[in-house]
Order: C-alpha cells, then structure tokens, then sequence
C-alpha cells in the first residue's frame, strides 16, 4: 500500500541511483560507448528486417522509432565496451519529443509515450545474438500478444525495454570496433551490425518446448546449444 502511494518520478530516481550503484560496482560506468564518427574502414555487416505491422498506433510508432534511431546510428562501440540502450536513448518523454504508442505495462496491453521502442531494441538483441556479442541484460515481454501469422518477429527474441527499470545492455567482445545502424520506411526496418573485422555469424533458433492454456516457454539454442529460456504468459481470450 504505501509503495502505491510513492511518486512515479521519486520511483524512477531511485531506480537510477540504484542502477548508478550497481555499475560502479561492477566497474560498468566507464564502459559504456559513446556517440562517436565512424570510420569508412567498417568493411563488413550482417543485417536482419522486421515487418512493420498495421495499426492505428503505426504512426506514432514509426515517428519513435525514427528517433530513437537516429540516436544509436551516432554511437561506436570499441573493443569491450558496453551499449546500454537507455544510456543512449535517455527518457523517451513527451517534452522530448515523442509520441504516444502501444506497448505493454503491468501484464496489460496500452499506450504510453514512446510506444513501439521495443522493435528496436529486439532487432538490436536479435543480431546482437547472432554476431556473437556479449547480452549483459535483456528481458522479455511478459505476454505473448501475438499469433503465428501475425508476428513479425521470433517469439523469444524480443527485448522490452522500460526506462530506468528494464535495459537492454549489449558488450562488444571483439578486439574490433562495431556499430548498428537503422533504415526505416513505412511498411519494414533494417538493421545492420558493422564491424572493422569479420564476426562470425552464429545460428540462432527460437523452440517452444512447453505451452499449455496460460503458460509458453521458449528456448533459445545458439550454434544448437540451449542458451535463454523465456516465458510468457498467453492473454486471456476475450468474449
């Protein structure tokens, strides 16, 4: 009752200082990438696309994610360092320029402003985990929303994202530099990992191996071994 009763701004400070703790411990806060001119050297990338699908909300979410990628296009990640997705993106916020979009909070599917991001974020995962780079934090939606036809990506392989609470954190474990960039139009959206070296792509399946009437829970086997087990929960149907 009382932690209801908390501010969501005095919440989210504390989940930062918190977060700012943490990272000193682990000796992170002078990891991190930063926004940095790449150089015309980067002779190789591997790519992966995603659907854009319809929606009302499609507008907005195109307009979110068009800005928050042109933020990670400006960064390089160096030999061992970190991108943090919120580091990079900061608050999506209103006064900040962006819009609201569908997303889910709580277990319940709505809007809020900056709706969308997690496509973005789950692209960068998705070939993150195929470029072989180190996943420090990642964490899955906790609904299933979709069926088989229409998903545009891999169950288990998205990333949510929620500001100051969920991050996605990505370690580059190459003696090589590497950058993501993002094209965006109306109906897809690409992206492309860079690097100075060749990276050796790696096979990435999704297997659901347990699924009952609420419950599904997904392995995710990288050059065949058994690597993050995501669950969801599947929505109940409405009447």
């Amino acid at each position: 009752m009382i932690k209801a009763l908390i501010p969501k701004w005095i919440k989210l400070y504390l989940k930062l200082s918190l977060r700012f703790v943490l990272d000193a411990k682990k000796g992170y806060l002078f990891k991190f990438s930063k926004k940095g001119k790449h150089s015309t050297n980067y002779a190789y990338q591997i790519d992966q696309t995603q659907d854009l699908k319809k929606s009302s909300s499609l507008e907005a979410k195109i307009f979110n994610l068009n800005k928050a990628a042109s933020i990670v296009n400006q960064y390089t990640i160096q030999s061992y360092e970190i991108f943090s997705f919120w580091k990079a993106i900061g608050n999506p916020s209103e006064k900040r320029g962006y819009k609201s979009g569908r997303t889910i909070i709580d277990g319940e599917l709505t809007e809020s402003i900056g709706g969308g991001l997690c496509q973005l974020s789950g692209l960068i995962y998705l070939l993150s985990l195929e470029a072989g780079l180190t996943i420090l934090e990642r964490h899955n939606h906790s609904l299933d929303l979709y069926t088989e036809s229409s998903r545009y990506a891999p169950l288990g392989s998205d990333a949510t994202v929620v500001y100051g609470y969920k991050d996605l954190r990505i370690k580059n474990p190459y003696p090589f530099s590497i950058y993501f960039d993002f094209k965006i139009d109306s109906e897809k959206i690409t992206v492309s990992l860079f690097s100075y070296e060749e990276t050796k792509k790696k096979t990435v399946k999704f297997e659901v191996v347990q699924q009952d009437a609420s419950i599904k829970k997904v392995i995710t086997y990288i050059n065949e071994i058994p690597s993050v087990t995501s669950i969801y929960k599947i929505p109940t149907p409405t009447n």
